[in-house]
């Protein structure tokens, strides 16, 4: 019985560790995706455009309007090696993040991941190396398949983590309007 209970939990714990593997699909350019879309009843596309810019001004993202209501970001955030004891930082993932937003609802996603993989410099920093950026979407055959299964892993939780921000920020001081009719009161003159 003891046995049976480790095996499933031995299995419960591989399925939570490929979870984040799930969170990045692939779109029709076979290129590596994190996509959502939200609904937002009652708000405007220009409202969640001006909101989409204040985001990226409070969480210090460069980016740029696109077109009317689109919103491009271009962001980079650094990975750790998961492979060896001292952890530090062994690269940096660059993305570009674009929200667009239309009446009652906006989507966003990140795409175009590149790998910049870090060195040593003579002063025993870590430094990103020139020319040797990796596209993600064709880094199996330049990367082992342990660092491109760790690199997909911190993507996804960087894309999960900055969507659930992007939503949570888009949510607040949002009031639904409601569209109920109001009530007449009526008066009642026979009783009293």
């Amino acid at each position: 019985m003891k046995r049976i209970l480790i095996f499933l939990a031995c299995l419960f714990v591989l399925q939570v560790a490929n979870a984040q593997k799930s969170l990045l699909s692939v779109n029709e350019q076979n290129k590596y995706i994190y996509y959502q879309v939200v609904d937002l009843p009652g708000a405007g596309a220009d409202s969640l455009t001006k909101k989409a810019s204040t985001f990226a001004i409070d969480n210090k993202l460069k980016g740029k309007l696109a077109a009317d209501t689109t919103f491009v970001i271009h962001d980079k955030f650094l990975t750790h090696s998961s492979l060896s004891f001292s952890k530090h930082e062994n690269g940096e993932i660059a993305c570009t993040f674009t929200i667009q937003c239309k009446d009652s609802k906006y989507r966003f996603w990140f795409t175009d991941f590149v790998f910049t993989p870090y060195e040593r410099d003579r002063y025993g920093a870590f430094v990103p190396s020139s020319g040797k950026e990796v596209s993600l979407d064709d880094a199996s055959s330049k990367l082992e398949k342990k660092e491109l299964s760790g690199y997909l892993d911190q993507t996804g939780a960087y894309c999960q983590q900055l969507g659930s921000k992007l939503k949570e920020y888009m949510a607040q001081n949002h009031i639904m309007k409601k569209t109920t009719a109001p009530v007449v009161k009526k008066i009642v003159t026979d009783k009293w």
